[in-house]
């Protein structure tokens, strides 16, 4: 299995002065599930190299099993310091991609036309598609085969506009995620804030939040098995 990770280039959370990025545990919780499952696992963003993380996500009360194995992990951190530029990397040769979340999606990776490209070009190839939290913000341009919006009538989730609330966000990101996909036309689910929910609509897998992170990445090779 070759599985592609695309990862945010954004860091600034609008112009309230605060950083963003990927949140560290959306990436390192699949990024292991995938690597644990011996699958090729290669790391991609908009400007390549070094991702910014959201440095709320380094927090003490932030961390998790995952994201403690990747502070001693050098490959890792070697692999996520040199992602490649996403407009010099082709579908062509992976089985799945998928997108960690973290506010920075909103910005870059929703309105990023090689990232459209990307899925558009996977969801036409029948690879699987995956996206966590606010990633899958991603879909906000992205159009099927039939030139609907891709997530028009599947069911879906991603961060809750109750969440985003909870996080006192609402007003500051460029979109909510909930609205986006209903209004794209989505079958949005969700679960408690908080609480672990994934989705699989045929090759198409997302988790709602943090929580959901490794359960949307068993989902994908799950998917990938079938």
């Amino acid at each position: 299995m070759k599985i592609l990770m695309v990862l945010t280039s954004h860091s600034e959370m609008g112009n309230t002065g605060h950083k963003t990025g990927f949140w560290l545990e959306e990436f390192t919780a699949p990024y292991y599930a995938f690597r644990d499952a011996g699958a090729e696992v290669t790391l991609a963003s908009p400007a390549g190299g070094q991702p910014p993380v959201d440095p709320n996500s380094e927090a003490d009360d932030a961390q998790t099993e995952t994201t403690r194995r990747f502070q001693t992990d050098e490959d890792a951190k070697t692999a996520l310091a040199t992602t490649q530029k996403l407009s010099e990397v082709s579908i062509d040769g992976f089985d799945a991609v998928f997108y960690p979340g973290g506010h920075g999606p909103l910005w870059d990776l929703a309105e990023d036309a090689d990232s459209i490209r990307l899925i558009e070009n996977a969801a036409s190839q029948d690879k699987v598609v995956g996206a966590v939290c606010h990633a899958p913000g991603v879909f906000r341009h992205v159009k099927g085969a039939n030139g609907e919006p891709l997530v028009k009538g599947r069911e879906v989730t991603g961060f809750t506009n109750t969440e985003e609330e909870a996080v006192g966000l609402s007003g500051v990101v460029p979109f909510l995620v909930e609205d986006m996909l209903e209004a794209n036309g989505a079958d949005y689910r969700c679960g408690d804030d908080w609480s672990s929910f994934v989705v699989r609509d045929g090759r198409l897998v997302t988790g709602q939040n943090p929580a959901s992170s490794e359960e949307t990445a068993k989902a994908v090779l799950n998917t990938l098995k079938q």
